[in-house]
């Protein structure tokens, strides 16, 4: 990773003018068909707005941050009659303060009402991994931060008229949840508003947006078929969220599928996920007098083949001291049983510690019982740490809060530096920084009974010895995951670290791994290839990471301090330096110092520079409230991509 470099910031106003695009020049409406369709105008602020002209009255499909209102006048509009939304992301939405609604009705998809009218729903103080529009408990939806009531909600297959048009209503989901197209049939064609379905150049909008599960590309096969409805409807112009019209829909959209064909080949997990046999998930280890558990090596065990899915291995010495590998994923009486077990068969006295592989909750559901009960330590690489000790402070998928644990956190008694090792029973233990699935995750490694054996959590899980497998677990951008500083880097580390045998989570046993390491490496490389070129961003980074500006702890306790500070994280995943602006849109009964951040970021650098949040009790709402980062990157206007949520009172 990046040396971290000086981020230089002041609070100051932002400038009169508007900057997009990374030039200055004053905001107007164009028209992106002028011989073929007059009375339709475009204006660009934090998305594409659509303006359908009649006279001096309009429809506009999608509002942005409403800048468009206030040049009305230049096209002769005196007032708007209905906003039409493709989809609720706020960046489409933020000013709606700026309509009258006494003159103006908005309609949306029937499909996102919810996310427009109950925002705040689908950000959770104390999330679980079954949350709607979420990946294990990290939402991947974008809802404004303010509930904004829905006048007419879109069905599929609907019919809108307004003044002669026929705006035909098509689902289009894949961006969004529910996102629609809107199609306006004229000489020499349709026109369809797309939304985010597609970016001109046959790309996908953001990939944040369309990852929707874990690895299984439900987001992508919904984008797949609504490719092929909108294929069907054959436009001749489409007009998107993002990005510049688009020409030649039809054969733009062909390609466009026979990307996201090939993309989702390499996507999806390299390996036999549901379909693997007892034999190819681990094939050497051998049933002991212990029925519960497995010998792997003379010193090394696991549970048996009926456990799979469940996180447990253990070195037992020849002193009886034991150091546990992973625990989570079943219950406490099961345990009990098998430390009971091992101690009858095996000889154990004593855990000594357990090493936490990665940030996941499932791989130390059961630590603070192993503390209480028997006394052991837990411990893992620093940069996990706190992932473990205060997970609700994050937005990450899968952390402990998810998995609807009692505990809120657990405490890590040792945090190793990257690099660390320590003796342990004869044993040099050794713990690497090793990302891959996430960012925060370690490999911990030994040379035991002759080998050397290497825990890589849930980097990887494959049948070792079949060629078609390449291994690579799921590909989750709200792991924190960016391939460079992540599966690049950590199967280049295994192929270097050459071991004899590999075990990965979830009772998965990998002997001879060199080709299987091989061919995780190549796929690495791969599928940053297949993003680069799905992705419209030169640096793609910034299309893949919903963490670029990220808020700690992101979720903001003040049921107990009136001032709290969060650190804001800012990345720069070019090579040159960038300048931002970050606007914290603060809602009523809170301010901040500072409220708004300039800065510029060297390149391939991250910084993280606190602000001081202080709410006012007696006009703030006592409910959670969202806190979106209105975002500026090197002079092009993103709006509120991202954010952290507050709580005023229990």
């Amino acid at each position: 990773m990046s040396a971290r470099k000086p981020f230089h910031f002041k609070a100051i106003a932002f400038l009169p003018f508007a900057i997009l695009g990374g030039s200055l020049f004053a905001q107007k409406f164009e028209q992106p068909d002028p011989q073929g369709f007059s009375e339709l105008f475009s204006f660009t602020d934090t998305c594409n707005s659509y303006l359908i002209r009649d006279g001096d009255v309009a429809i506009l499909i999608d509002l942005g941050d409403g800048t468009a209102l206030e040049h009305l006048d230049e096209i002769g509009v005196k007032g708007i009659e209905w906003v039409l939304f493709t989809h609720h992301h706020r960046e489409q939405c933020q000013g709606i303060g700026e309509i009258d609604r006494k003159e103006t009705q908005v309609a949306a998809p029937e499909g996102e009402r919810e996310l427009f009218e109950e925002p705040t729903t689908f950000r959770k103080w104390f999330p679980s991994l079954g949350d709607k529009f979420s990946v294990y408990g990290a939402s991947y939806s974008r809802p404004p931060s303010q509930p904004i009531l829905i006048d007419k909600a879109f069905k599929d297959g609907e019919t809108f008229t307004w003044r002669g048009y026929e705006i035909e209503c098509l689902s289009t989901p894949g961006h969004s949840p529910a996102s629609m197209s809107y199609l306006i049939r004229r000489k020499g064609g349709a026109v369809a508003f797309t939304g985010g379905v597609m970016h001109d150049g046959s790309k996908m909008t953001t990939w944040y947006d369309s990852e929707w599960d874990y690895g299984f590309a439900k987001g992508v096969d919904a984008l797949l078929e609504s490719v092929d409805k909108l294929v069907e409807k054959q436009p001749v112009i489409a007009l998107p969220s993002h990005g510049p019209v688009i020409r030649k829909a039809s054969a733009q959209l062909k390609t466009y599928k026979e990307k996201l064909i090939t993309f989702r080949a390499s996507y999806v997990r390299g390996y036999d996920v549901f379909d693997a046999t007892a034999k190819e998930r681990d094939p050497i280890s051998q049933p002991t007098k212990f029925p519960l558990m497995n010998r792997v090596t003379p010193h090394l065990y696991k549970l048996n083949p009926d456990s799979f899915g469940k996180n447990f291995y253990i070195i037992i010495s020849d002193n009886g001291r034991g150091l546990l590998l992973d625990c989570g994923l079943f219950p406490e009486i099961f345990l009990h049983r098998l430390v009971q077990g091992m101690k009858k068969h095996f000889g154990l006295k004593q855990i000594d510690a357990l090493w936490v592989s990665h940030m996941h909750g499932d791989h130390f559901l059961l630590g603070p019982v192993l503390r209480e009960k028997y006394g052991t330590k837990s411990w893992t690489l620093d940069r996990i740490a706190d992932k473990c000790e205060n997970p609700r402070r994050y937005d990450y998928a899968a952390l402990l809060y998810s998995y609807g644990s009692k505990i809120d956190g657990m405490k890590i008694d040792k945090a190793f530096r990257d690099g660390e090792s320590v003796e342990w029973e004869g044993y040099k233990v050794q713990i690497d920084w090793m990302p891959g699935q996430t960012e925060f995750g370690c490999c911990l490694w030994l040379d035991i009974d002759g080998k050397r054996i290497a825990f890589t959590g849930d980097n990887l899980f494959a049948d070792s010895s079949n060629p078609k497998q390449n291994g690579h677990e799921a590909v989750v951008a709200r792991n924190s995951s960016i391939f460079e500083e992540g599966y690049l880097l950590g199967s280049r580390y295994l192929k270097d670290l050459k071991p004899d045998l590999v075990m990965g989570a979830h009772s998965y046993v990998m002997p001879n791994p060199a080709g299987l390491l091989d061919r995780y490496h190549e796929w690495s490389k791969e599928i940053i290839r297949l993003y680069k070129n799905l992705l419209p961003e030169e640096d793609y980074e910034y299309l893949y990471d919903p963490y670029w500006v990220s808020a700690y702890p992101y979720r903001v306790d003040f049921t107990e301090k009136t001032t709290q500070t969060v650190h804001v994280t800012v990345r720069n995943f070019r090579s040159v330096p960038q300048r931002h602006k970050v606007e914290l849109k603060l809602p009523l009964g809170f301010s901040a110092e500072p409220a708004l951040l300039e800065g510029v970021l060297e390149g391939e650098a991250r910084q993280q520079f606190p602000i001081k949040i202080t709410i006012n009790r007696k006009t703030a709402s006592p409910d959670l409230q969202i806190i979106p980062f209105d975002i500026t990157l090197d002079g092009k206007r993103h709006g509120e991509l991202f954010d952290f949520i507050v709580l005023a009172s229990e």
